[in-house]
């Protein structure tokens, strides 16, 4: 009887995948792959310490990103969604690492979890792509963000501290700044793009909620409160600071605490709600 390729082989594959289109298939793969049963659930692979990227977009640090141009311009709104599909597009790669390099640590629920995400951002990728190629532009038309990885690296040796910063840091942002948006592309009369921000909102609420699970799971069996963790975890590995405002609403149905990030907020926190501002490097042009 042949044996099963691992997961941990696999996940290797898709993180290492270069090309966009390539990375979506790679992605959806390996989650159909290891729901069907195809993969071992064996981790003798190493994952790699930055996945493929493509030769475009060209990554520039977050002082070098242009600016985006009026809001509701053509250069303006192609500006704002390659940003987002640059978030996506990371994104898949933050769920993958996560399982890949993760998974043998905290089992097959945590696995099937982080590999659904990945298939779940894939998707949304594949969707802002199309929708970039319906304006005239592509993912890699425009520079992006160079930092989105830092995160991720930052925290490859400690799970509870990936999972603090990435699902419960990175992606509530997006759960604040994701509404706003929406009510600006579908009051400009994209209704294709609001509903793919509706979508997109809907998931990364689950999205945000597996990081709560799993971190509280995670700091339970370490006998430490969850809440003082989480604060310690960000304060240590999130250095920009949390800001406001922040969607309480949405953070709720994640299972996220108000008290657990208020009192992170500094006194100078930016009220700024352009969407996905910081994940994105885009900085608004001057009124």
């Amino acid at each position: 009887m042949a044996t099963l390729p691992s997961l941990s082989q696999a996940i290797n594959a898709a993180l290492l995948t270069r090309q966009p289109r390539a990375k979506v298939m790679a992605a959806r793969k390996v989650t159909r792959d290891w729901r069907l049963g195809r993969l071992a659930f064996r981790f003798d692979t190493p994952m790699p310490d930055a996945p493929g990227r493509p030769d475009a977009p060209e990554l520039l640090a977050p002082n070098r990103m242009p600016r985006r141009g009026k809001a509701g311009s053509v250069r303006g709104r192609l500006a704002l969604w390659h940003a987002v599909a640059h978030i996506e597009f990371v994104a898949i790669d933050l769920a993958l690492d996560m399982a890949g390099r993760f998974g043998a640590q905290l089992g097959e629920a945590f696995v099937a979890d982080f590999l659904q995400i990945a298939a779940e951002e894939a998707m949304h990728f594949a969707m802002i792509e199309r929708h970039l190629r319906g304006m005239g532009g592509h993912y890699g038309c425009l520079p992006a963000h160079s930092g989105l990885w830092d995160a991720a690296y930052e925290t490859r040796h400690d799970v509870a501290a990936r999972l603090a910063i990435v699902p419960m840091v990175l992606e509530a942002r997006g759960l604040d700044v994701t509404p706003a948006m929406l009510e600006r592309v579908a009051a400009s009369g994209d209704e294709t793009g609001a509903k793919i921000l509706q979508r997109i909102l809907d998931d990364e609420v689950r999205h945000v909620a597996a990081g709560v699970k799993h971190f509280v799971a995670r700091a339970e069996a370490s006998g430490q409160p969850a809440d003082s963790l989480w604060k310690s975890l960000v304060q240590r590995h999130f250095k920009s600071g949390l800001k406001k405002p922040f969607n309480d609403s949405a953070r709720g149905s994640a299972g996220l605490p108000r008290d657990w990030y208020t009192g992170l907020v500094p006194l100078t926190s930016s009220g700024n709600t352009d969407p996905r501002e910081a994940a994105g490097g885009i900085r608004p042009s001057p009124r």
